[in-house]
């Protein structure tokens, strides 16, 4: 059994309920009172279902299409996720489904200053939840202006209210933007890509951590996240160095997740690719340095499975033109 975010659970079974096998498994996800069943085969699926029945009173509602606001559109060895019903009705909430569409989520180098009058932060929290739930659900796109304006939920100014609303008529635009998952003829591997911008926020000058995950070089994102670093980072070396940690972290997770879906895989070691080449000279070689001593032991996790072949670290080559 593996946890999953929230209230859901993963459990493997075998066509009678017992554990999985090796040959064939199907896989329960749980939320509340709602159940996702997949199988690799048509004859366990049924087995598991008239299984739940006999024990159970529940109702069969038939191939996925529709789950916790997310659609999915399902055919020969590919899965699309998307959320455009939930974003049409979500602009309609907030009276923005005829809004003029965007084609960027915000305006290049945003910054959000201290001054301006204080609104009323309520339609403000209800707009900036609805976000977060798309951005985590399906649009890894949203990661970094969801994240800025969840930070000014106590007292949103109308500078905060007017990238929210630019944000709305981004997704009016790419309502229809998908995660289109397909089969994979390669064994899959994790790989991971960290970075972090140093400073970004004139106000503090804290600094933004930033990481996403998928299964193949060049497939679809399966995690992702950017937020604000919990302390100063006094060089690029230091926050990227902290974005590591949290990239790690995340994949210490996913692993174990991997494992208890797929324990035919062993999932390590897993890629990350990183293009600070301090943060990788410091992650490699962890010594005690003038400039390096002040870091957080919380960050000498990354180290230790570093030096336990667990991870390997990869230089990303930038080209600038």
């Amino acid at each position: 059994m593996a946890k999953m975010r929230g209230e859901a659970e993963v459990v493997l079974l075998d066509s009678e309920g017992r554990k999985e096998s090796e040959k064939e498994g199907v896989i329960l996800l749980i939320w509340v009172d709602d159940l996702l069943i997949a199988a690799n085969n048509n004859g366990s699926l049924s087995d598991v279902k008239e299984m739940l029945k006999r024990k159970f009173k529940m109702k069969d509602l038939g191939e996925l299409k529709h789950f916790l606001g997310i659609d999915f559109t399902q055919s020969q060895g590919e899965i699309k996720m998307s959320q455009k019903r939930h974003i049409a009705k979500m602009l309609e909430r907030f009276g923005m489904s005829e809004c003029k569409p965007r084609s960027t989520p915000c305006e290049q180098k945003l910054h959000f200053d201290t001054e301006g009058e204080v609104i009323d932060s309520t339609g403000y929290r209800e707009i900036v939840g609805s976000l977060i739930y798309i951005m985590t659900c399906t649009r890894p796109d949203l990661s970094w202006i969801v994240s800025k304006l969840s930070q000014h939920l106590a007292e949103p100014k109308q500078q905060h209210w007017a990238a929210a609303k630019q944000l709305l008529r981004y997704l009016k635009g790419t309502i229809d933007q998908e995660l289109h998952y397909k089969k994979s003829e390669e064994s899959l591997k994790l790989e991971g890509y960290s970075d972090a911008d140093w400073a970004a926020d004139q106000n503090d000058r804290r600094s933004t951590t930033g990481y996403c995950f998928s299964l193949t070089e060049n497939g679809p994102v399966i995690s992702w996240k950017s937020r604000k670093q919990p302390t100063v980072a006094l060089s690029t070396c230091e926050a990227e160095y902290m974005a590591l940690a949290a990239t790690t972290q995340e994949s210490m997770y996913l692993v174990q997740l991997l494992k208890g879906v797929d324990r035919n895989s062993p999932h390590v070691p897993v890629k990350i690719y990183e293009d600070n080449q301090g943060a990788i000279a410091l992650s490699k070689n962890p010594v005690s340095r003038q400039r390096s001593k002040h870091v957080d032991i919380k960050y000498i996790l990354y180290d230790l499975h570093m030096l336990r072949g667990r991870y390997l670290l990869h230089i990303v080559l930038l080209q600038i033109w």
